[in-house]
């Protein structure tokens, strides 16, 4: 094992290297808590000597039955890392796992629902839970002022492919993104033309925005010996010694997550499906500005669907749409969605509206829906804009750039009405509810908010090259 961990770190510190030679600096693992993990008492299992007929038959000879206090602490005395197992006198039918541990006696209510546990945490068999205890308890005593203060130095941010790679995906997506517009509107002007929109603004430099992207932290089970990638401390116990960012991979202690900078950076290896995928973390993924569903389908339609009748209202095969949507799930940007695969465009329009509806993040995202809502209610014309511009600017960069090249598109759509019959107005009652969900997800909320979400995409598509 320990073998297995110093061909891990050779191997990173030879990708630091050659990522960049002047920007690399070596990691340093601290042992300190690896050493005390390796010091910490060893469990003892204090069998009963008789066969007790009461026991359950997950516990082992350890079981001793109904037993006193009293009593347990005396077959436990003078033995560190001892334990057995009592049935509560006070509760019967319920279980208490006493453990010896610096010189005194723990007592846990233990659980059993096909596995073992006295807390969050759930083990195969007693002697791992005891083990993970005995860990756990000899640590935070031994340690208590050092892991109150390990997370105040972390290499985290000095490491050279932190930054390195931050950088460049900045770089990236940089490149082809357009960035918000600062626009006031001014209430002297009416707004009509594009050129008289055009002369109503004042634009104000807007701070450069980077995708940010928080972690996507769950709590795991590390094989072997790891070390927290935020404080480069040793993450001890048995089990569910940390957590790991489901889209990146990335390692930390659970208290050093909450410290770590919103700069997810996801592998796409670890990105399963594209549809209900959350959308920041699909475009870092794939180093887009947008969703590639969003590209290829309107890139589709722009291509061969613009005249058709009832583009977007009218609804494809559900089936095919299904198919759609497992192709870009399996082969990503490679999906066939071409005419001899999907000869009806409505398939293909059902389907860019199915990702929409489905993101677990809606591109008008949950925390911004009532500014919307509000700005919608807004009885002034200039007012209302100007409200929803402010709400397109607090948008995620991913999702403003998602809304901005879509709401570009629909305005296309618009141009070619008397073929299609979509005019603004259409196309907001059908996009509305896709891209605007209120956060409590209540039916009588959506039926009262129609006419306000219908208007709020109507005034996106009308006002788009003011608006974006």
């Amino acid at each position: 094992m320990h073998r297995m961990l110093i061909v891990f770190v050779a191997k990173l510190a030879l990708f630091l290297y050659l990522a960049d030679p002047d920007d690399y600096q070596p990691p340093i693992w601290k042992s300190y808590l690896y050493q005390l993990q390796q010091e910490a008492p060893r469990p003892k299992r204090i069998t009963c000597p008789q066969e007790m007929e009461s026991r359950p038959k997950y516990y082992g000879r350890e079981f001793h039955g109904m037993i006193s206090r009293d009593y347990a602490d005396e077959l436990l005395a003078g033995k560190e890392g001892a334990y057995l197992i009592r049935e509560s006198q006070r509760q019967p039918g319920t279980h208490t796992l006493a453990l010896s541990f610096g010189h005194q006696t723990f007592n846990y209510r233990l659980f059993y629902d096909g596995k073992h546990f006295v807390g969050e945490k759930r083990f195969e068999s007693v002697h791992d839970l005891v083990t993970d205890a005995l860990i756990t308890l000899y640590i935070e005593t031994k340690a208590a002022e050092y892991i109150a203060k390990m997370t105040t130095n972390p290499i985290y941010e000095h490491l050279g492919y932190t930054s390195l790679l931050k950088d460049k995906m900045v770089h990236r997506l940089s490149r082809g993104r357009t960035e918000p517009r600062r626009v006031t509107f001014q209430s002297e002007d009416r707004i009509s033309s594009p050129v008289v929109r055009r002369s109503a603004l004042k634009e104000t430099p807007e701070k450069l925005s980077s995708y940010e992207k928080i972690h996507n932290f769950k709590v795991h089970t590390f094989r072997g010996p790891h070390w927290c990638e935020y404080c480069a401390n040793f993450m001890w116990g048995l089990i569910a010694q940390g957590v790991r960012c489901s889209d990146c991979g990335l390692n930390v202690h659970k208290q050093c997550s909450k410290l770590v900078p919103s700069d997810c950076q996801p592998d796409l290896r670890r990105i399963k499906k594209v549809y209900s995928c959350d959308l920041t973390t699909l475009v870092k993924a794939h180093n887009t500005t947008r969703p590639m569903v969003v590209d290829i389908c309107i890139r589709e339609i722009e291509l061969r669907g613009m005249k058709s009748e009832g583009l977007y209202r009218v609804s494809g095969f559900s089936e095919h749409i299904e198919d759609v949507r497992l192709a870009f799930d399996r082969d990503g940007e490679r999906a066939d969605i071409s005419a001899s695969a999907y000869a009806d465009i409505n398939i293909i329009a059902g389907a860019l509206k199915l990702y929409l509806r489905d993101l677990p993040i809606p591109v008008i995202t949950f925390d911004l829906y009532s500014k919307f809502i509000q700005a919608a209610k807004l009885p002034n014309a200039e007012s209302r804009l100007e409200a929803i511009h402010e709400g397109l600017l607090q948008l995620p960069p991913a999702h403003y750039e998602t809304l901005r090249y879509l709401m570009a598109h629909l305005k296309r759509v618009t141009t070619l009405e008397k073929y299609n019959l979509m005019n603004a107005e259409n196309l907001g009652i059908v996009f509305g509810p896709t891209l605007m969900q209120p956060p409590e997800q209540n039916a009588l909320t959506t039926l009262n908010d129609m006419r306000q979400q219908k208007l709020v995409v109507q005034l996106m598509i009308e006002h788009e090259d003011v608006l974006f």
